[in-house]
């Protein structure tokens, strides 16, 4: 599922290709890419749930005040979420590229992936494509793709 979303993401939506396309029309280009068609309708689903966690008032994080705002993770998020993605998660959020919102739906993304572990790449990807879909996150959405996409320069230290 995640490849479909891959492909999705980089041939719409970061291409800023017409992604106004008809459902019928996308299923039958991505089963022609050669993506299984059970797979395709749960990507798609993921993306509709995504567009739903906007739009939500009745989930609690949502109205959390972000200065007040702890995240403890449960084990099973431990257990998807190794302690470089878990420590990567509240890098983001600490330079301000991420809310306690945003982390959040991040976090509601990567556990519906279906995914036993999330490798930091992912992780990346998925926080970009939660920002692409939160309006008012241009800005973050722009720093996170100098995250992903920017070589580093000079000594590491």
């Amino acid at each position: 599922m995640f490849d479909i979303l891959m492909y999705l993401f980089e041939n719409y939506i970061h291409s800023e290709a017409d992604i106004f396309v008809e459902q019928n029309e996308l299923t039958d280009e991505l089963v022609g890419a050669g993506f299984n068609q059970d797979e395709i309708y749960k990507a798609l689903d993921w993306l509709e749930q995504l567009a739903d966690l906007q739009q939500s008032d009745e989930i609690p994080y949502l109205n959390a005040r972000p200065d007040s705002a702890i995240r403890i993770y449960t084990e099973q998020e431990c257990a998807m979420l190794d302690i470089e993605c878990r420590g990567f998660l509240m890098f983001v959020e600490q330079i301000g590229v991420i809310d306690c919102t945003t982390r959040e739906m991040v976090i509601d993304r990567l556990c519906a992936l279906d995914k036993p572990a999330i490798c930091l790449d992912d992780l990346k990807w998925v926080i970009l494509m939660v920002l692409f879909n939160v309006p008012g996150k241009e800005h973050a959405y722009a720093q996170m793709e100098d995250l992903i996409f920017e070589e580093p320069t000079g000594p590491l230290h």
